[in-house]
């Protein structure tokens, strides 16, 4: 069987129940849910875009005390006003998707440009958009002039200047900072699961208590985030990280670290199983520490589903409602960050091709703008979460 039909039970008699019965769209208003439309599996998928909209993504999820929002690149909301009205109208928070990173933002070891940066922190303040910073500390997107001007006598020169520089340009004007990013690894044999990374290799594991005690004092009001991917799943490598994640948590916690929350990136597959007992699990002990969780990059990968635009699509919601529905279980969970709105502006068009030469469809509006049964899977979560109130 081709790679991209192999489906779990569960999946097939979810795509056979819409075979046979439709799928019934329903959008949650005032008087509770109504039925907007039933969608057959042999329908077009313009059909799947015809969904009436009483509230925006980031209404609903205000609703219950969540935040909403997406990432962008400053290129595509410059250039694209339909993106941008889209965003707005749906998006409370914004990402800067690059412009953030140190590669765009440090062309020479003593020059950095805030150009991009700067666009977009003016955008979101226009637009009563919370921004949010990406990411101050990763072993990815580094300069090239990096590996040969780093080295164990002024990486931490380097690290606490560009802390500084940066949160402190910002300061006051952050809803949070992924002060760290992806420092766990537990394949790289480290005895605390460490990444192998420049800053590990130069600094040793203390760069990473280091960063959030700069970051706090360059930017005393921003939430600092560790962020982090690959603990969705019920499968023994997932455990390790977990457990990994949760011993680095643990101890930046007893050591006073100015650490205020985990990012969970929430890459999903669209043909993984969806069991997240352990997840939820794993949510309640982080969440015993007294730290706010974030779902920040969600998407869901289509890549290995069947070429049946209306099938797909559906699976991607599937994904999309199975994650979100755990998740906001949790009342730690403030924040649903998608890694992009529409289709025609996502990392997957390049990194995760289809096989079949088809578009992908990872997100919450299609190529065109249009709300896809994704959208509806997020807005149907929000409207079953549970009220919290708001933690910032």
């Amino acid at each position: 069987m081709p790679k991209n039909l192999l489906l779990t039970r569960r999946q097939v008699i979810w795509l056979s129940l819409g075979t046979f019965t439709g799928l019934a769209v329903l959008l949650k208003g005032k008087d509770g849910y109504r039925n907007i439309k039933i969608l057959a599996l042999d329908e077009p998928s313009r059909s799947f875009s015809v969904i009436k909209k009483e509230e925006s993504l980031k209404e609903r999820a205000a609703a219950k005390g969540i935040i909403y929002g997406a990432a962008a690149q400053d290129a595509d909301l410059r250039l694209k006003p339909k993106l941008a009205a889209h965003f707005v109208q749906e998006c409370g928070l914004l990402v800067p998707e690059w412009s953030l990173k140190w590669e765009p933002l440090r062309p020479s070891p003593d020059r950095f440009d805030f150009t991009a940066a700067d666009w977009m922190a003016e955008f979101a303040q226009a637009h009563s958009l919370l921004l949010r910073g990406h990411t101050l500390v990763w072993h990815l997107s580094l300069p090239p002039w990096f590996k040969d001007t780093v080295n164990r006598q002024n990486a931490e020169k380097f690290l606490v200047e560009h802390i500084e520089k940066v949160a402190g340009h910002y300061a006051g004007k952050m809803h949070s900072w992924d002060v760290v990013n992806e420092a766990i690894h537990v394949d790289d044999g480290h005895p605390d699961g460490l990444r192998k990374t420049p800053w590990l290799e130069f600094l040793g594991p203390d760069y990473i208590d280091l960063a959030y005690r700069v970051a706090a004092r360059a930017d005393p009001k921003a939430l600092l985030v560790y962020n982090e991917f690959g603990v969705e799943y019920d499968e023994p490598k997932y455990d390790k990280k977990r457990a990994a994640i949760l011993k680095l948590l643990e101890s930046l916690k007893s050591k006073g670290t100015p650490l205020h929350a985990l990012g969970i990136q929430a890459h999903l597959s669209g043909s993984a199983n969806s069991d997240y007992k352990k997840l939820r699990n794993f949510l309640s002990d982080v969440a015993s520490l007294g730290l706010q969780i974030m779902i920040t990059e969600l998407d869901v990968l289509d890549e290995d589903l069947p070429s049946d635009i209306a099938a797909r699509d559906r699976l991607v919601a599937k994904a999309y409602e199975d994650f979100l529905s755990v998740v906001l279980e949790e009342p730690a969970v403030s924040t649903v960050i998608t890694w992009g709105l529409s289709d025609a502006y996502t990392y997957h068009i390049k990194t995760h091709r289809r096989a079949d030469g088809m578009s992908v469809r990872p997100l919450p509006l299609d190529a065109d703008f249009k709300p896809k049964l994704a959208w509806n899977a997020i807005a149907r979560a929000f409207d079953s979460a549970p009220r919290r109130r708001s933690l910032k």
